[in-house]
């Protein structure tokens, strides 16, 4: 397991992103990541391509992948589960009772036959759930640009602001990011844009010379199930950090009923220091809930 000391937060939420979050439902982050992290996010991303194409003969190599469950695959995804850069504005808009639900990676190359799409997250049943302006959002994403995306019509990551308080059309008439009142963000490398689960949101055609290139990281309450894993390999969890290790469901003790829902004593100091104290006798009390 690794021993170095965590990374202070670069950044914290300032309070006019927290009234920008209020109302608009989003935020983007501008240079989160400096420009050898991007080279080296970008490497693997391109490396899990070429290994797609490579064992699946079928696949076209002139389009994407949308690959889930990436911190298994290397280190380079392990360090952005909780970026100093991002996790502490994260933190600031969820709450600490949380775990890593998701990690993805999506290259979008040109396609002009590709019209886009708009969604929320979550399936049917969150897909009617939406929280108020004060009240801690049930899911966060964190999209990274490892890719410019500075012009409309090249694959921008759209979203309708201020959607996340209102209900999803279930109408016919498909919502798209010609539908008014969507926005496609215009953004440079190293960017990243944070929304909660009930944000209108989804991608625009690619009609640019070049893929997109992101990566997704997703937060949800820790009573929630993961998204796209069931549990991380003992071999992912060497390579955590104890706070990486706690986002990704270990308590530090022994599954017992209620688990995941009454945090462990030690939660909201390993959220936000990232040492971990939770041992028996932190065991004994959570068992006195």
């Amino acid at each position: 397991m690794p021993t170095h000391k965590p990374q202070a937060f670069s950044n914290r939420l300032t309070e006019e992103q927290r009234r920008q979050w209020a109302i608009d439902g989003y935020l983007v982050l501008k240079g989160v990541l400096s420009r050898p992290e991007i080279d080296r996010l970008i490497r693997e991303v391109d490396r899990l391509h070429r290994r797609h194409v490579t064992q699946n003969k079928d696949a076209d190599p002139k389009k994407g992948i949308d690959r889930r469950n990436v911190m298994e695959d290397s280190d380079a995804f392990v360090g952005l589960i909780d970026h100093p850069a991002t996790f502490g504005v994260m933190l600031d808009l969820i709450g600490p009772h949380i775990q890593l639900s998701m990690s993805e990676v999506i290259v979008r190359p040109p396609n002009p036959d590709f019209k886009g799409y708009i969604h929320t997250d979550g399936g049917q049943a969150m897909r009617r759930i939406r929280v108020t302006e004060t009240s801690w959002p049930l899911q966060i994403k964190i999209q990274y640009f490892l890719t410019d995306v500075r012009k409309p019509y090249s694959g921008n990551f759209t979203l309708f602001p201020g959607s996340h308080l209102r209900p999803y059309p279930e109408g016919e008439t498909p919502i798209t990011a010609e539908t008014p009142g969507a926005v496609q963000l215009c953004v440079e490398a190293g960017d990243a844009a944070v929304f909660p689960h009930s944000l209108w949101h989804g991608v625009a055609p690619n009609l640019s010379h070049r893929p997109r290139k992101t990566l997704i990281y997703c937060y949800s309450q820790m009573c929630f199930r993961a998204f796209d894993f069931e549990k991380p390999t003992p071999g992912l969890l060497e390579r955590c950090t104890p706070r990486q290790r706690r986002l990704l469901g270990d308590l530090g003790y022994a599954w017992k009923s209620g688990a995941y829902f009454y945090s462990p004593q030690d939660q909201v100091e390993v959220m936000s220091n990232g040492v971990a104290k939770t041992n028996k006798k932190a065991e004994k009390k959570a068992g006195k809930r």
